[in-house]
């Protein structure tokens, strides 16, 4: 996610410019080859068959396909709308959609700024994520549970569609509010307003938005919604406001990307500090980048993981950077919004202000590995992780310690 010291230079720069298996079974074809023996002297003669020995059918898991079970898209076409709360914000939902739905959807960053902004950005150079997806299709038939995604600060509903719209894909309503208190066109436009406890409140209604909406007959979720079955997700200081909407009860359990347990309002990056309440006491999981220098893991993610109550999962995955949980570094050609200003001339202000570069480009470029390497990883552990709270599977696939090496770079796991 853009940190958040990344959002006043950019005003600044507005207005100077104005899974596989082997099946190895082997054994004997069931016919014994008789044993010539002297017959026993008895009335009844008996026979005595020689003994069958047949090996026990073995199955052998590779882990590196294991451990891509759910990184590619599921048997779902993807749906997406945009509904909205009564209080403002919009709420993107992405859906498993009916069979046949065909398409693709974007969006375009420079679309969420001011216009001020916009008029500077101007490059003929990517700006936004596509990916396959069917605006307003059809609902699939079926009844389907709830992931809740919460956007870091200055980010946008629509910020980690990788991850959001591949959900969707493997069964589930992924629901996504604008948070006023710190989204990218409030905070560029200087009109953000709001805490975390607003933001929060911006994702518990935004479960009532859909479940209303299941019980709906003039709405296209009616009877498609499984609100029995939450999960939340949140990236950056979205982690936060995930652990917030865990305390309700209607949230079974949640995923912390890129944060920690922190205090504060709108305006944290997800750092941890040392007087964060008790956690909520529901599974968990802690993922994080191995060279995220916005938000730590050594000293965010690994902390609140600790912290946590059991069961909880921890992934830090080598090479990934705090924009590696969001669509961000596809912007600019790989190097993220830094990109799209280099391209619009705006090269002279980023030599002014180095730690725009820096946070800007946090997860885009080296040390960082490039996400469409590292986009699966995160993709196949949310997913499995998410399925099993859910139900679906039994137990997670292939996000265990076992796998620490079986992905395509290495991923630190411990789970207690």
């Amino acid at each position: 996610m853009i940190a958040r010291r990344f959002a006043l230079p950019v005003v600044a720069m507005a207005l100077l410019a104005a899974a596989c298996s082997d099946d190895g079974s082997s054994g004997s074809s069931g016919t014994s080859t008789p044993t010539a023996t002297d017959a026993p002297a008895t009335d009844a003669p008996t026979t005595t068959e020689a003994p069958t020995t047949t090996a026990a059918p073995t199955t052998t898991l590779d882990p590196a396909a294991v451990a891509t079970t759910y990184a590619d898209y599921g048997p779902h076409p993807v749906g997406v709308t945009t509904l909205q709360l009564a209080k403002g914000p919009k709420v993107e939902v992405w859906y498993p959609a009916a069979e046949g739905s065909e398409g693709t959807d974007s969006y375009d960053v420079r679309d969420f700024v001011p216009e001020a902004i916009k008029a500077v950005l101007t490059a003929d150079i990517p700006a936004g994520y596509s990916y396959p997806g069917s605006r307003d299709a059809a609902v699939a038939e079926g009844s389907f549970p709830v992931v809740l995604f919460s956007h870091g600060f200055t980010g946008i509903r629509l910020q980690s569609t990788f991850l959001t719209a591949h959900l969707a894909s493997w069964g589930m309503i992924v629901v996504s509010p604008d948070h006023p208190s710190r989204d990218l066109t409030n905070v560029l436009g200087g009109t953000a307003s709001g805490d975390r406890a607003d933001a929060v409140d911006d994702l518990l209604q935004s479960l009532e938005l859909i479940s209303a909406a299941g019980t709906d007959p003039a709405s296209p979720f009616n009877g498609r919604v499984d609100a029995e079955r939450v999960i939340a997700v949140g990236h950056s200081a979205g982690g936060g406001t995930v652990l917030g909407a865990a305390a309700d009860d209607r949230i079974d359990g949640y995923v912390s990307l890129a944060s920690g347990a922190f205090l504060g309002g709108g305006d944290t990056s997800g750092s941890t500090t040392t007087t964060a309440p008790p956690l909520p006491d529901k599974p968990s999981f802690f993922m994080a980048g191995s060279v995220d220098f916005v938000v730590p893991a050594e000293t965010a993610t690994r902390p609140a993981f600790e912290a946590a109550p059991s069961p909880s999962l921890l992934w830090i995955i080598e090479g990934v950077g705090h924009n590696g949980f969001d669509d961000f570094c596809t912007f600019g050609n790989g190097t993220g919004i830094i990109g799209i200003a280099e391209a619009s001339g705006l090269g002279p202000l980023l030599e002014a202000q180095p730690q725009l570069r820096t946070l800007g480009e946090d997860g885009c470029i080296e040390p960082a590995v490039p996400v469409d390497t590292t986009f699966p990883i995160i993709t196949h552990g949310v997913t499995a992780w998410v399925l099993a709270q859910f139900g679906v599977d039994e137990a997670a696939v292939g996000i265990g310690p076992d796998f620490a090496d079986a992905f395509a770079v290495p991923v630190e796991i411990e789970e207690k």
